[in-house]
C-alpha cells in the first residue's frame, strides 16, 4: 500500500490480531481502499479486479484477491454492507497506525472495529467483536 493517496484500512481477523486479540483464525487479509488507489496501485502490479458471485451481505465496486503472499489479501474498494434492505458504504472514521516491522499498517480503532464486526453479524464476526 506504499504510495496510496487515500486512507486505507485492514479490517476483519487481521485487524483484530493487530489490536492484540485472538481472532480465532485468519483465512485472508481484508484491505479497504479507495477505487482510485486500487486502480493506480494494484492493477499495474497485475492485481486485477475479479468477478465474484454476488453476496447477500457484502458488495464491492472493485474487488481483487491476491494470492502472491503466504496469506491471501482481499482488496475491497467501494465496499458496502446490506443493512435494512439498503447498501450502506463502509468507510471507517478512525484510523490507528500500527507498526509492523518497517511497515505502517492502519486499522479502525478498537471500538469502531468492534461495532463494524457486530454490524456484519456473522458468527465469526461476532466472535471477533467479543474478542476485542
Amino acid at each position: 500500500m506504499a504510495g496510496a493517496e487515500d486512507d486505507w484500512w485492514i479490517i476483519g481477523s487481521v485487524a483484530v490480531l493487530l489490536h492484540g486479540s485472538d481472532p480465532g483464525g485468519i483465512a485472508d487479509i481484508d484491505v479497504l481502499l479507495s477505487e482510485n488507489d486500487a486502480e493506480r496501485l494494484l492493477e499495474p502490479r497485475g492485481i486485477q479486479p475479479a468477478l465474484k458471485d454476488p453476496h447477500p451481505l457484502f458488495h464491492s465496486r472493485w474487488f481483487a484477491r491476491w494470492d502472491g503472499t503466504p496469506v491471501p489479501v482481499e482488496y475491497m474498494a467501494g465496499f458496502s454492507l446490506a443493512e435494512a434492505g439498503h447498501w450502506v458504504e463502509v468507510r471507517p472514521q478512525s484510523r490507528v497506525e500500527i507498526a509492523f516491522g518497517s511497515a505502517s499498517l492502519f486499522v479502525p480503532d478498537r471500538d469502531e472495529l468492534r461495532a463494524l464486526l457486530s454490524r456484519f453479524g456473522r458468527g465469526k464476526d461476532l466472535q471477533r467483536a467479543a474478542a476485542l
